[in-house]
């Protein structure tokens, strides 16, 4: 069993093992450019109380942004929509996590497009 998964839209895979630039949660904005080439992107939450991974990905899809975004660190699955929302791709989840929260549980999540709570406020 690996030791991480990736959460996409339609369920877990195995961790592909591509090295990613990793960005940690209180990288200065303004230096956000200097990534853009990069083709993979991690951005750290060091816990799941975190937010300022949300706002960096935000920022870096903004900025032009192409390549793929993988939030790694201390995510649970009812954050992946929002993670989805501001323009990760996947989320990086240790094994452990991946018994506690299984697949079906994340896949519940990936309606990501279809729930938009601003909708629902402006009726």
């Amino acid at each position: 069993m690996s030791d991480f998964f990736l959460v996409r839209d339609d369920g877990f895979h195995p961790h592909d093992g591509a090295e990613p630039v990793t960005l940690a949660a209180d990288t200065d904005p303004a230096g956000l450019s200097a990534w853009l080439e990069h083709d993979l992107i991690a951005i750290d939450f060091p816990a799941m109380t975190d937010g300022r991974g949300f706002s960096l990905a935000r920022l870096l899809r903004q900025k032009g942004y192409k390549g793929r975004l993988r939030a790694v660190g201390k995510l649970i699955s009812d954050q992946y929509a929002m993670a989805r929302r501001v323009g990760f791709d996947e989320v990086q989840i240790p094994a452990a996590l991946a018994e506690r929260q299984p697949q079906d549980q994340w896949l519940y999540r990936a309606d990501w497009r279809d729930w938009d709570h601003r909708s629902r406020l402006a009726g």
